[in-house]
């Protein structure tokens, strides 16, 4: 007996809101100068942007830019930037604020048991190479994924996975030894579940890269220098709507003021991206005329990560007192301008299952000092705490390409200096800071959460593993292995209800054994032309979903 499997309705998240100050024991509570949004902050800044320019009615090119190239697009690894491979390639279902939608396939079905998942594949869809895309194709790409199984177990359902099959070319079925319900979601992202033209693997295969960037999507890639600039065009074949841009120019400028100087310039028409604008320019244009500045609804969760096998962070009261010593808002104003919000927990609450009980770390220095009193560190005569003989001396890991995370490190360092703590601060290139990051090498150090649509189930899910610095952090907590087993209990559960308890354990333990310092909600920025119209946010923080965007009237 199957059932028909209907939308699942994703949660929105957050709204934005400005806040100012920390007092030594605020309670988080609005003032009455926050401003808070729903799913997106436009600021439309131009009645003459908003009516178009006559030049602009009628224009069918679009200039982007990114601050690296596009790199290597195969949709089955992790190297190419996700902008460019959405614009390419589709999955079998999308996902949509209002839950799942069909794609590359239609429709599908979901057995009783919850552990087979038939899809019908849309009919007459074919690959930019005229490649027909049918379920044999589908069960090439799967088959191609599979091969590099071990490259994607960060996705449970690949653990999960028993085997794929086509039993005709209009039928593709996926089964699963227990049920999992994120099920969907991970097939709707595009990495690794998109589709690629089975022409353009090596011999059946996409592990060790692929011959040409072949999908089914609404553009294709006409020309690509390194460094420099790549161009996508409208693809004819499409066999949905056709996006009324032709054409998307992809410019390659690393720098943040340089990118800014060609915006006002009128060399490109949108920035977009968290890490692509910074607060200043966020200021600068939200009432600039003919600009207009969009903010998202939170995406993910900035944090520090305290690993609880260090000899002293394996103390929770000295891990409580980081806590409260921790002035989010001051990061929040100072850093952000308001613009990424104080974060008091893990995961923001309208995140789906996060909506619970949680009593946030007040900003009280005085309770963190009173803390790590009856922990034993008493203050020394240099203003650094002790305890048999030991200073207390922390380490902080950060990126050195982030900009940001040095600043909120430097921060740190002077309000924990206040207390007593001497915290050193080091940054290490972007591949050295993950690889240790995930053996573990590090007292604390900054990470985010995976964003939405993959938390909170992935986040979770890659904490029983060593996959980031989750698995290795949280080893010296005595309540590891219960952890643990509720999160494997949540991504087989059936039962909604048994499911939303089980998250309230999870997150409840990890919130009071204080193993993660939230610091605050990342959001998605975007600046662009006001004359450029049907601009939005997607539920994947990475899209930008250009079919969508138009200049002039909606032909």
């Amino acid at each position: 007996m199957k059932k028909r499997w209907g939308a699942l309705a994703l949660a929105g998240v957050l709204g934005a809101a400005v806040v100012t100050g920390c007092s030594t024991g605020g309670n988080g509570e609005a003032t009455e100068n926050q401003t808070s949004a729903g799913s997106q902050v436009n600021a439309e800044t131009s009645a003459a942007g908003e009516e178009g320019t006559a030049e602009s009615q009628g224009k069918e090119d679009l200039v982007f830019v990114n601050y690296r190239d596009i790199r290597d697009l195969n949709p089955h690894l992790y190297a190419g930037e996700m902008y460019a491979q959405e614009m390419l390639y589709e999955t079998l279902v999308n996902i949509t604020e209002d839950g799942y939608e069909g794609c590359l396939a239609e429709s599908w079905d979901i057995s009783e048991d919850g552990k087979t998942y038939t899809f019908h594949i849309r009919p007459g869809v074919k690959f930019s190479d005229g490649e027909v895309c049918d379920a044999y194709a589908i069960k090439a790409n799967f088959d191609a994924i599979i091969e590099n199984k071990d490259r994607h177990t960060w996705l449970e359902m690949m653990n999960l996975l028993v085997g794929v099959s086509a039993p005709d070319e209009n039928t593709f079925v996926i089964e699963l030894s227990e049920p999992y319900y994120p099920m969907l979601t991970e097939l709707g992202v595009t990495r690794p579940f998109a589709m690629i033209s089975p022409k353009a693997m090596k011999n059946g295969s996409t592990k060790d890269g692929v011959e040409a960037y072949i999908g089914t999507g609404p553009y294709v890639l006409s020309e690509f220098v390194t460094d420099e600039y790549a161009i996508f065009t409208a693809n004819p074949d499409y066999w949905g709507e056709q996006p009324a841009i032709k054409k998307i120019t992809v410019k390659v400028i690393p720098d943040n003021q340089t990118r800014i100087l060609a915006l006002e310039k009128g060399e490109i028409d949108l920035i977009f991206g968290k890490n692509m604008i910074d607060a200043d320019a966020v200021n600068q244009y939200m009432d600039k005329d003919g600009f207009t500045v969009s903010l998202s609804d939170p995406t993910s969760t900035r944090q520090i990560v305290l690993n609880t096998t260090d000899p002293i962070l394996s103390d929770k009261n000295v891990r409580i007192a980081l806590q409260h010593a921790t002035n989010k808002e001051n990061i929040s104003q100072g850093i952000f301008y308001g613009l990424e919000q104080p974060a008091d927990t893990l995961f923001a609450k309208t995140v789906p299952y996060c909506d619970i009980d949680l009593e946030p770390y007040a900003c009280d220095m005085v309770l963190a000092g009173q803390l790590l009193d009856e922990a034993g560190w008493l203050m020394g005569s240099d203003g650094i705490r002790e305890k048999d003989g030991q200073k207390l001396n922390l380490d902080l890991l950060y990126n050195s390409d982030s900009v940001t995370e040095k600043s909120i490190a430097e921060y740190l360092q002077s309000e924990y200096q206040s207390i007593g703590i001497a915290l050193n601060i080091h940054g290490e290139e972007e591949q050295s800071y993950r690889d240790n990051m995930k053996a573990g090498n590090f007292s604390m150090v900054f990470n985010i959460c995976w964003g939405m649509p993959y938390d909170p189930q992935s986040s979770l899910a890659a904490m029983r593993a060593p996959v980031y610095g989750d698995f290795a952090a949280q080893q010296g907590l005595e309540d590891k292995t219960e952890i643990d087993d509720a999160i494997t209990k949540i991504l087989v559960s059936t039962d909604e209800t048994e499911r939303q308890e089980l998250y309230t354990y999870v997150l409840t333990r990890l919130h009071e054994d204080a193993v993660y310092i939230p610091l605050t909600y990342e959001c998605n920025k975007a600046i662009y032309r006001s004359d450029m119209k049907g601009f939005h946010f997607t539920q994947t923080q990475y899209e930008v979903p250009f079919a969508d965007f138009y200049f002039g009237e909606k032909k």
